[in-house]
């Protein structure tokens, strides 16, 4: 196996308790403001907060409770450069002046995508330059982890990988680095520093913590650390939870020997990082314990990536009975045929819940322009229809659960469609993936409401989630 091959060297996994670097954490005493670029970093966490709004009285409300860490919806990966910088300098001025009034000391955590897409090095830049203008410490170093287990994505001697079956593909060999926004060509993670920072940080710059310090426990990690300063960049081997939470520990003793750090990293980092457990799957009774609407749910469909498009087929494989309604692009971008062409696609759907879940999705089709902000543009023109077609749908009826698959399309729908300002993650769907919010305001309270996102989970994934969630049909012959 290519995997094993890779392994070949390195030591045996060490097990850890989630228990040891939740007691390391606490000691340390800080809370984490993690900046998640859209809303599926929140698959892999449990019984915590989410903020789609980020006012300081909103962070003061949380840092009221005794959440270890909290998720700020800034979705940034939907944003062009400019604001993506100013949405990251607002939530962490914010988060910082809040803090300070509660007296609270912060960490703050820009949590990216596992298959490296996203604003790099932008946001961890903002994020130090704002910490300074706040007048606190200087950043030493960028931790840079965005290994994701349970999806099939570990890094190995530096390099990041996405698992297919018992092999390993190099992340720059995948469909992600073609992305047309966010694309790069390294598989090597120092490799892509020196790419992404247009050779600000060299990649013989880059610290690399490889498995071989990571498994030899917190003081290796630690002083591997310790000659970081100016923002150095330190990559993060990670295959398991336990080298996930060896890591936690040395990155919190680098903390109390006084290292000042940021981190960029993939979803289950902050699991591990504040000591939480891997939760079981959420059931249908913890879903809905009231028994839920009798109606059928709205799945909202927006990613385009190959491993979305399978899940949609299988899911209507499966659920033969389900009501497809395509939202057709071009149509969206027709300014003036734009609007009664939404209205009317509202009104289907809000018809076709009475019957039985329903999937609005996106053209298959990816439409794409010269240069990547155009192709954001239309990005966001796409998502903002989207939007509107769940606003009007929610206005006429309630679903029985919201299903949204995509990154831009889950944050999307959260803060605009369902008009949510704060929500409570309640845990998985899936091993690892696939995150259930419970919105605490807006028009959905009560409707259970999954984050997606689009490139996890095997082929019969979204049809397992929509069958967890559906009426069963002794609810619907009450109906």
């Amino acid at each position: 196996m290519i995997e094993a091959h890779a392994l070949r060297g390195f030591p045996a996994p060490l097990a850890v308790a989630a228990d040891e670097v939740r007691s390391a954490s606490a000691a340390l005493g800080s809370r984490l403001v993690v900046l998640d670029d859209d809303p599926t970093g929140t698959q892999s966490v449990a019984d915590l907060p989410v903020l789609t709004a980020w006012d300081a009285t909103d962070f003061a409300a949380v840092f009221a409770t005794d959440a270890p860490a909290v998720y700020v919806l800034t979705n940034a990966r939907s944003l062009g450069e400019a604001d993506a910088r100013t949405r990251n300098r607002e939530v962490a001025a914010n988060a910082l002046a809040a803090a300070r009034e509660a007296g609270v000391d912060v960490e703050f955590v820009s949590r990216g995508d596992s298959t490296l897409r996203g604003h790099f090095p932008l946001e961890t830049d903002t994020l130090a330059e704002t910490i300074v203008a706040a007048g606190g410490a200087p950043i030493d170093g960028v931790l840079i982890v965005p290994a994701f287990p349970d999806a099939g994505r570990v890094t190995i001697g530096g390099v990041h990988y996405m698992r297919e079956g018992d092999e390993l593909r190099p992340i720059g060999e995948t469909e992600f680095a073609r992305d047309a926004t966010f694309g790069y060509s390294s598989s090597d993670l120092a490799e892509w520093v020196a790419e992404k920072s247009d050779g600000r940080h060299p990649a013989a710059s880059v610290i690399v913590i490889d498995l071989s310090i990571v498994r030899a426990g917190a003081e290796a990690v630690a002083d591997a650390i310790q000659d970081a300063e100016d923002r150095t960049p330190i990559v993060c081997d990670v295959v398991t939870e336990d080298d996930l939470r060896l890591l936690s520990l040395g990155l919190i003793e680098a903390r109390r020997r006084g290292k000042n750090l940021l981190s960029r990293v993939g979803p289950p980092f902050v699991r591990a990082r504040i000591g939480a457990e891997q939760r079981a799957p959420l059931t249908t009774a913890e879903a809905f314990p009231d028994g839920g609407a009798q109606r059928g749910g709205l799945i909202v469909v927006g990613s385009h990536v190959a491993v979305t498009t399978r899940q949609l087929t299988r899911l209507r494989a499966v659920h033969s009975d389900i009501t497809d309604i395509e939202i057709d692009v071009a149509r969206v971008l027709d300014p003036t045929g734009a609007p009664a062409y939404l209205r009317q696609t509202a009104a289907d759907v809000a018809a076709a819940l009475d019957d039985g879940d329903v999937v609005v999705s996106t053209s298959r089709t990816v439409t794409v322009a010269a240069d990547a902000d155009a192709s954001l543009e239309i990005a966001r023109t796409v998502s903002s229809a989207v939007v509107q077609i769940v606003q009007d749908v929610v206005a006429q009826t309630r679903p029985r659960f919201v299903v949204a698959k995509g990154g831009i399309t889950s944050s999307d729908v959260a803060a605009r469609g369902l008009s949510m300002r704060r929500a409570t993650v309640l845990g998985p769907m899936l091993p690892g993936i696939i995150s259930l919010w419970e919105p605490v305001d807006g028009p959905a309270v009560g409707v259970p409401y999954v984050v997606f996102a689009g490139n996890v989970g095997d082929d019969d994934a979204l049809a397992h989630v929509v069958s967890t969630l559906t009426r069963t049909p002794a609810a619907t012959a009450d109906r």
